[in-house]
C-alpha cells in the first residue's frame, strides 16, 4: 500500500511538472490595422459613406423644407386669422418632429448598416487568426489594438503577416 502511494505521488508530481514545463508560444497583432488594410474594409467603409451621404440629403431637403415654411409663416403671419396663425404653427412643430425623429432613426439605421457590412469581414479576420493559431501552434494571440496588453516581449510573434497571408493580402 505504502508503494502504491509513492507511486501515485510520483505520478502526480511528474504530470503536474510537464504541464508547467509545457512551452506556451504567444502572438500578437493589430486587427484595427489590418482591417483598416483589408480591401473589403475599404469597400464597406465606401458603402457606409454612400448611404450616409443619402441620409443627410434627405435631411437636409426636410430641413429646407421646413425653414422654407417657416420663412413663408413669418412673411404672412400678420395677415393670418388665428385659427390660421394656428395651424401653420402646428404644421412647423410636425415638420420639427418628423426631422427628429428622422434624425434618429437614420442614426440607427446606419449603425445597423455598418453592423452589416463589417460583421462579416470581422468574422473572417478572425476565422484566419484561428487557423494561424491553431496552424502554427499559438498558445495564444493577443490583440494589441484594445490595449489590453500592456507589455509583450520580443518573444510574442506579431502574426499579422500570416493572417494576412491567410486572407491573401498583399503586403
Amino acid at each position: 500500500m505504502k508503494r502504491l502511494t509513492s507511486i501515485l505521488f510520483a505520478l502526480t508530481i511528474l504530470l503536474s511538472t510537464t504541464a508547467f514545463a509545457q512551452d506556451f508560444k504567444f502572438g500578437h497583432i493589430n486587427s484595427q490595422e489590418l482591417l483598416a488594410q483589408l480591401p473589403d474594409r475599404n469597400a464597406a467603409q465606401t458603402e457606409i459613406e454612400a448611404y450616409a451621404s443619402k441620409l443627410e440629403e434627405q435631411q437636409k431637403s426636410m430641413e429646407d423644407e421646413l425653414n422654407n415654411k417657416y420663412e413663408d409663416y413669418l412673411a404672412k403671419r400678420d395677415t393670418y386669422t388665428d385659427l390660421i396663425k394656428a395651424t401653420k404653427e402646428k404644421e412647423l412643430q410636425q415638420l420639427q418632429q418628423q426631422i427628429t425623429t428622422f434624425n434618429q432613426v437614420a442614426m440607427q439605421d446606419l449603425q445597423q448598416k455598418e453592423a452589416d457590412l463589417i460583421k462579416p469581414i470581422i468574422d473572417k479576420v478572425q476565422k484566419a487568426i484561428d487557423e494561424v493559431g491553431k496552424e502554427n501552434g499559438f498558445t495564444y494571440i493577443f490583440d494589441l489594438s484594445n490595449r489590453t496588453v500592456l507589455y509583450h516581449s520580443t518573444q510574442s510573434v506579431d502574426v499579422t503577416p500570416l493572417v494576412k497571408k491567410k486572407l491573401g493580402v498583399v503586403q
